[in-house]
């Protein structure tokens, strides 16, 4: 009898307890502060912002990060930008319906922008930039009409822009650049106060804000009372009128069709296959050269004679602002002509004197300029020749693999290449287009940085090429593609995922990780919250040593920290990489296939 009256007692008490705490956790904390505890649960990593969001608190009033109204208690405010976090964003966020300003920008946020966030009526800022978002814009984003501030640019959103946005009068800035966006940009309403900055960088959009005509459309005729400047009006036709535009339409194709095909042969004839020709034009057309420090054997007249000898079957690779042509010497000696267009004849003094000083600098690990020829209309810079080919061809185009020495090995070159143009030559050069095409193997597979210095000169020179475009997506630094400004903590992110691709064998932005709405990066960030970094690692590379892979992601995280501040120096990287990843202890291989 009396153990039974104690197993009583026991369940009672078990009872009364459950009770209290479901009482005591009910209590705990608000509905605010509730959702904001469901957004936590989402992130998976942080810098340690966390630590405070406590489930026993009354509200989140107190909480890093969380401003409140002083009299209801509800959540107004959420700036968690810049605190590495990574992981999704909760749905739950759209329960908080007093929100006025949201700041998640300059993380490593991943997953869809979730279309509850249409629930935050109040809201008047939300700053979504620099993350890894994927999916579409929601549509929702039109309830928001007390929206002042909308960013979501860097991230790699896709689909079009809803034409919902243009119900969002209060609208003061805007800004969906850097994605793969697609469509027409609405052209009505709140949108039209945005112009072409706010949709850099979204090759596939057309609209009247960034005056690109869309495909199978025709601007709407406008009235002499309509300007331009109103984008793209939709004026109420009879049937009669939309046929006879119809048929217009179709005949103006048709003609449209017909004179491209005229005018492609055409210039196909005159020019598709007479570039050379036209550079041995510029070559006979008044060129000098100048060769630097008088360590090449050749005289102006040799050089241009050899120039003027080229032929397309020179040819050895092109790109957006070059054409690189094989050079074969008399004596043996071969060497690679970049042959770029000039744009700003003005400019020439300049042009030749950034030259001069790109000429002076030597270096082990850097492709060395050698020379140039000054034509009437391009500028022909004369380089070593290189044997390996670049480093993109040869990790994504060639059968052969290669082991995990070289590519440390070739990891290394190009680290010590960066930190001597970023720390010892003089002046001091920031690179800007960092990225594996731009690095250049010699006959052993040793690495050369190449093209230093060309991104500035091409940007001075006022070419089409602009400072964000003169980097490469998928290796540019989050603030870089914002600002437009590099730095040296822009050149070490993109040395970070030059790392990240020498490592997977992939490129930055390799179709398997991008359709999930990821880059290199945001694979890698995934990749840790997994626990499972070493997935990173190239499956078909031999020799992979354990404790070197380790450090080697470790150098790789903190180069492509999303806050510039954590990056390390170049000068740094090559410490590290020298003590801790070309010779760790000897452990085990890694064998990708136990994992």
């Amino acid at each position: 009898m009396g153990l039974h009256m104690i197993n009583y007692w026991k369940q009672q008490l078990g009872s009364i307890l459950l009770v209290y705490f479901a009482v005591r956790i009910n209590c705990a904390i608000n509905s605010d502060g509730a959702a904001l505890l469901s957004f936590k649960s989402a992130i998976v990593g942080s810098d340690g912002i966390f630590l405070q969001w406590n489930q026993e608190d009354p509200d989140p009033c107190k909480w890093r990060g969380v401003t409140c109204d002083l009299h209801s208690k509800r959540v107004t405010h959420l700036s968690l930008s810049n605190h590495r976090l990574i992981g999704y964003i909760s749905p739950e966020i759209g329960k908080i319906n007093q929100l006025k300003i949201l700041s998640l920008h300059g993380n490593s946020l991943y997953g869809t922008v979730p279309p509850e966030l249409g629930n935050c009526t109040a809201l008047q800022i939300l700053y979504l930039q620099g993350n890894y978002l994927s999916g579409i814009i929601p549509a929702e984003f039109g309830n928001l009409s007390e929206l002042e501030n909308l960013d979501v640019s860097s991230n790699t959103l896709s689909g079009s822009i809803p034409p919902s946005l243009a119900k969002l009068d209060k609208m003061k800035s805007f800004n969906v650049s850097m994605n793969f966006l697609t469509g027409t940009i609405p052209s009505e309403g709140a949108l039209l106060k945005f112009g072409g900055n706010s949709y850099l960088g979204n090759r596939d959009l057309c609209g009247y804000q960034i005056g690109v005509v869309c495909r199978n459309e025709l601007p709407s005729p406008l009235t002499d009372s309509q300007a331009p400047s109103s984008g793209y009006q939709q004026n109420k036709k009879s049937d009669s009128t939309k046929l006879v535009i119809s048929a217009v339409a179709t005949v103006g194709a048709l003609l449209l069709v017909a004179l491209m095909c005229f005018w492609g042969c055409y210039l196909y004839k005159k020019f598709g296959k007479e570039d050379v020709r036209s550079l041995a034009m510029d070559v006979t057309g008044g060129a000098n050269v100048v060769m630097f420090h008088g360590d090449l054997p050749y005289s102006s007249k040799e050089m241009l004679k050899k120039l003027e000898a080229l032929t397309e079957e020179n040819i050895i690779g092109s790109g957006g602002f070059a054409t690189v042509y094989k050079l074969a010497m008399d004596d043996g000696n071969v060497f690679a002509l970049k042959r770029i267009m000039k744009t700003n004849v003005s400019l020439d003094r300049f042009f030749d004197s950034e030259l001069e000083i790109l000429g002076s600098i030597k270096h082990r690990y850097l492709v060395n300029l050698r020379g140039y020829c000054n034509s009437p209309s391009s500028k022909l810079l004369l380089y070593d020749y290189l044997a390996g080919g670049s480093l993109d061809e040869v990790l994504h185009e060639k059968s052969e693999q290669l082991d995990w020495d070289v590519r440390l090995n070739i990891i290394l070159g190009a680290a010590k290449g960066l930190a001597y143009l970023h720390h010892d030559c003089s002046p001091r050069i920031i690179h800007r287009d960092i990225k594996s095409s731009n690095i250049l193997l010699d006959g052993n597979l040793e690495a050369r940085v190449s093209d230093f210095g060309l991104a500035k000169l091409l940007e001075d020179e006022e070419s089409h090429i602009t400072t964000i475009v003169a980097g490469t997506f998928g290796y540019l630094a989050p603030e870089y593609m914002q600002s437009g400004r590099a730095t040296e903590k822009s050149d070490v992110y993109s040395f970070g995922v030059l790392v990240l691709e020498i490592m997977s064998g992939k490129r930055p932005t390799d179709s398997s990780f991008i359709e999930k709405g990821l880059n290199i990066v945001g694979w890698l960030n995934f990749l840790v919250a997994e626990d499972r970094r070493r997935d990173m690692v190239d499956s078909q590379c031999d020799g992979v040593q354990l404790e070197s892979l380790d450090a080697l992601l470790l150098v790789a995280i903190r180069c492509v920290s999303s806050n510039p501040v954590d990056r390390p120096t170049m000068h740094r990287v090559v410490q590290i990489l020298e003590s801790e990843v070309m010779t760790p202890c000897p452990s085990d291989f890694y064998d990708s296939s136990s994992d």
